[in-house]
């Protein structure tokens, strides 16, 4: 079953986290931190300054540094900080989604941060393997987003080594802000490979018919190019003292960014700032629910309790009421898009549901274990 951070509704189904002697989850003692001063903001912003200089003083190119982005909330948090607070001259690398699956509302958030005065490297993979990669990742892993999250963290860094700009920067350290720990609980983002989703490449997939020249894009660059470039990766929110996803929408936002219009019940999202690129992530969310007991939701929760947006009790309310929610047309979407029946949908579903967790009644998959 599911134990749960006696701070916030963390759960301890998330990959790779832990709770320590008081309950707390790694999220949980990090704003402990936080808030007992522990965390020495000065010597953070002395830090990302010599950081800073050194992307200045080895990069090849006109641009100091990468910023990954695509158009999101994030994006904008990064871009504004690298350009207006560290004075740097970012080239932003987007991997825009295929045109099927590329919102309008994307499509606009993006040319609204170019619009503020950035470079933007755009970059689209083949749109018919790319979806056949989505349904063989559906079908095999439950994870449609499998091969695609592989691309949107390896491309920047293939843009990195080809134009010489060995600053790179990522937004948070997963380990810091939701608790799944992969790798360093620094700024230094050297290893972000061996995260869940996209930890062992391309050959993890399993994918026959593909070849290498298919996968270059997906392939995240080995140690040795990464180190031969010379590159260094960082997770900018670790420097910046209100790096919040509720912070970073309100700058966005107030710069323009479009947000969704649907209820919570509808996408199981509190506030519609998240992933507004595209519609699948609302399912791929739900099928995160299916086979972990927790969605997007209990994230937005946990953060807005560590910024005292809420208490305990009433997000403990809202993931119950919200966390599994997803509306049967982004089903019908997903299905039409690759090219899969209703009835095929839901059979590769029952077999990837974590039956400790969850059980079918009447037809539907109901949670065994209560949110407390």
């Amino acid at each position: 079953m599911i134990n749960y951070c006696t701070n916030c509704v963390n759960p301890s189904t998330r990959p790779n986290t832990f709770f320590n002697d008081e309950g707390l989850c790694p999220v949980c003692v990090y704003e402990k931190e936080k808030l007992t001063r522990k965390v020495d903001w000065d010597e953070r912003w002395e830090e990302i300054q010599k950081i800073k200089k050194w992307g200045q003083e080895n990069t090849k190119s006109t641009h100091d540094c990468i910023v990954t982005v695509s158009g999101g909330k994030d994006s904008m948090r990064q871009a504004l900080f690298a350009r207006d607070e560290l004075e740097m001259n970012p080239l932003m690398v987007a991997n825009v989604y295929p045109p099927e699956e590329l919102h309008d509302r994307g499509a606009d958030n993006l040319s609204n941060l170019i619009r503020h005065g950035f470079d933007c490297f755009s970059i689209s993979l083949d749109p018919i393997r790319w979806k056949e990669l989505m349904r063989h990742g559906f079908i095999e892993f439950g994870n449609f987003f499998r091969s695609t999250e592989m691309a949107l963290y390896a491309i920047p860094v293939h843009v990195a080594i080809a134009y010489k700009i060995p600053l790179m920067f990522y937004g948070e350290n997963p380990a810091l802000t939701i608790g799944e720990q992969h790798g360093r609980l620094d700024g230094n983002a050297i290893g972000i490979q061996e995260g869940n989703t996209i930890k062992g490449g391309p050959k993890s997939l399993n994918y026959k018919p593909s070849s290498n020249n298919d996968f270059h894009f997906y392939k995240y660059p080995s140690y040795d190019e990464i180190d031969y470039a010379r590159l260094r990766i960082i997770y900018l929110g670790y420097y910046i003292k209100d790096w919040y996803g509720h912070k970073n929408a309100e700058l966005a936002i107030n710069n323009g960014m479009k947000v969704r219009s649907e209820t919570p019940s509808e996408i199981g999202d509190l506030w519609g700032f998240s992933g507004l690129d595209e519609d699948f992530r609302i399912l791929n969310q739900y099928l995160k629910y299916l086979k972990l007991g927790f969605g997007h939701v209990t994230d937005q929760v946990c953060e807005a309790i560590h910024q005292d947006i809420m208490t305990r009790e009433e997000a403990v309310n809202l993931v119950r009421k919200y966390d599994s929610a997803c509306s049967d047309k982004y089903i019908k979407l997903f299905c039409d898009y690759i090219g899969m029946s209703i009835d095929e949908f839901w059979s590769v579903v029952d077999k990837h549901v974590n039956k400790d967790l969850f059980e079918k009644i009447d037809g539907s998959w109901q949670p065994k274990f209560e949110v407390r």
